[in-house]
């Protein structure tokens, strides 16, 4: 176990690079599976749900290496279980229960555990999956599927689930015939799934949009593949800018998929800038000032941006409120900041957050991947010393944060827990 110490107080200045997208990595790298050839990817993030990932497509059949950002992957006899030990650390793990089914008939993967921030049920993909001919049975704790082929079909779901879209995606592109998947998410992770799967010989159309049709292949050929960069981590950075009254230029920085956060962060007073070299972010010259947004699916604000938001708008001018609609437990880092000295009330799924003066260190404690980034924020504006514990949540999703924020002027060091 590891600690985040931090002496907050300074203005972040200098240059990040944008790292690969954990979430656009991680149903790609799991595609995988529906391939016939070797496939390289690039720009994959150093992260601990990558090496999970990775240590999964080895047990199923898919051994893989990775140096430097770069994973090859060379799919071979495939097995069909995903191992508790494996799935009950990483959610995503679910996510090979398409892919399998379409190469091999049979599945058997281990339930996901729970989570955090909320239930994020299973049901949305096994429903759909049935849709296509699966048959799935629940046996000591793993979902056990077989099929006899799947089966083009035309399926809508409930609302627009990522995970879900992502296993129909990958599962329909082996089926016979034609699926037409509707209402599905259109985030840019889904969207770089479809892109992947394109170049290696998938027949896909309106990937982006709420319907999505598949017209099934014979087989799919491996390629190279370079991983989108991360938009919510671009995101963090913009408002580590924000929060600490610095200047950042964000290099690798995926402007276009963030519409919603630009325009939030904008209100909010910052001034970003997009540049040939990168996208510039510092405040504006009247200061942070409250706004109001609601979490929505794409092209809405992301759920996973809500909580650096929230720190960012501790120290605006006025009042703000949050309504998170995606997930049910999104607010468990209100306390931790309360405890830094933010003015934060919480009514249901909404959080008014008032403007203070300035936030004190203190130890806290992160819950999940995104409270711990804006617990590090809080920490980074803060006057004198705060310790964020249990920082392996933020290792799942972030790479080498401190690292990238000492090099702009953060007083930031990772520590031993009982140190």
């Amino acid at each position: 176990m590891e600690n985040l110490v931090i002496e907050g107080g300074l203005p972040l200045r200098g240059e990040i690079s944008v790292s690969g997208s954990k979430n656009a990595a991680l149903p790609i790298l799991m595609a995988s599976i529906l391939l016939n050839g070797p496939a390289v990817f690039t720009n994959v993030p150093d992260l601990r749900d990558i090496h999970t990932t990775l240590r999964l497509l080895e047990i199923l059949g898919c051994p893989c290496s990775f140096r430097n950002g770069r994973v090859e992957v060379s799919p071979g006899p495939l097995q069909s279980e995903a191992p508790y030990d494996l799935v009950k650390t990483m959610r995503a793990s679910v996510l090979c229960l398409g892919p399998l089914l379409a190469r091999l008939g049979v599945a058997r993967v281990a339930m996901p555990g729970g989570c955090a921030i909320g239930a994020r049920p299973v049901n949305l993909h096994l429903s759909a999956l049935e849709r296509m001919g699966a048959e799935f049975e629940l046996e000591e704790g793993y979902i056990h599927g077989k099929c006899a082929g799947l089966r083009g079909a035309h399926i809508q779901f409930d609302f627009p689930t990522v995970g879900g879209t992502e296993n129909l995606l990958m599962a329909a592109c082996l089926a016979e015939g034609e699926t037409v998947l509707e209402n599905v998410a259109r985030e840019p992770e889904v969207v770089d799934l479809a892109r992947f799967l394109i170049r290696c010989g998938a027949e896909i159309e309106g990937h982006g949009s709420s319907v999505i049709r598949v017209r099934g292949v014979r087989a799919l050929n491996g390629c190279e593949y370079a991983i989108m960069p991360d938009r919510i981590e671009a995101g963090t950075f913009l408002a580590a800018a924000g929060i600490t009254g610095g200047e950042l230029l964000l290099r690798n920085c995926p402007y276009d998929d963030m519409d919603a956060v630009l325009i939030k962060l904008r209100e909010a007073g910052m001034d970003i800038i997009q540049r040939a070299d990168g996208v510039l972010a510092r405040p504006g010259s009247g200061g942070l000032r409250g706004v109001d947004v609601s979490t929505r699916p794409h092209p809405g604000f992301p759920t996973d941006m809500q909580a650096q938001l929230m720190a960012l708008l501790c120290l605006a001018d006025g009042s703000s409120m949050i309504d998170e609609t995606i997930f049910e437990n999104r607010f468990m880092h209100v306390q931790e900041l309360v405890r830094m000295g933010a003015d934060i009330r919480l009514s249901g799924s909404a959080a008014m957050v008032r403007g203070v003066e300035h936030l004190a260190g203190a130890p806290v404690m992160a819950s999940d991947l995104r409270a711990s980034a804006s617990l590090v924020l809080a920490g980074l504006a803060a006057r004198g010393k705060t310790v964020v514990q249990r920082i392996y949540h933020l290792d799942r999703g972030y790479e080498r944060m401190e690292v990238k924020l000492q090099a702009v002027g953060a007083r930031i060091r990772r520590v031993p827990a009982d140190a």
